[in-house]
């Protein structure tokens, strides 16, 4: 149980370092070039994000055009909220980011975040 508390604390205070971090720009991921690999337990969390089949299927939209929640929910036989968490859990783990747009948040890739995890992967 203490684990699990602090594994908790750890994972929370790495997505809070996440939404701190300066927006980028969406753009499509290049090259790893001098990204910095993640750390264990931030590879460990962004592995966690892409460990489901929904989250691996609308990070393949996003590569293709960025997008907003009601375009992924027409590709996908889900509800708009369950679409909307795991947005939330694509982003927290720094690998999706969105811009209000008016009314809506178009989502894309989050660059940096897909070129740290590729730098991550390599490093194994």
């Amino acid at each position: 149980r203490r684990v699990t508390e602090r594994s908790a604390r750890r994972y929370d205070d790495l997505v809070q370092q996440r939404q701190r971090s300066e927006a980028v720009e969406c753009v499509e991921p290049g090259p790893v070039g001098t990204v910095e690999p993640l750390d264990d337990e931030q590879l460990a969390m962004v592995t966690k994000a892409i460990g489901h089949p929904v989250r691996v299927r609308i990070l393949r939209l996003l590569a293709q055009r960025e997008s907003c929640v009601t375009d992924v929910v027409s590709e996908l036989p889900l509800a708009q909220s369950t679409v909307s968490e795991h947005l939330r859990i694509l982003r927290d783990a720094g690998l999706v980011q969105g811009e209000i747009e008016g009314v809506r948040t178009s989502y894309c890739l989050n660059a940096s975040g897909i070129a740290a995890l590729r730098a991550a992967l390599e490093s194994l």
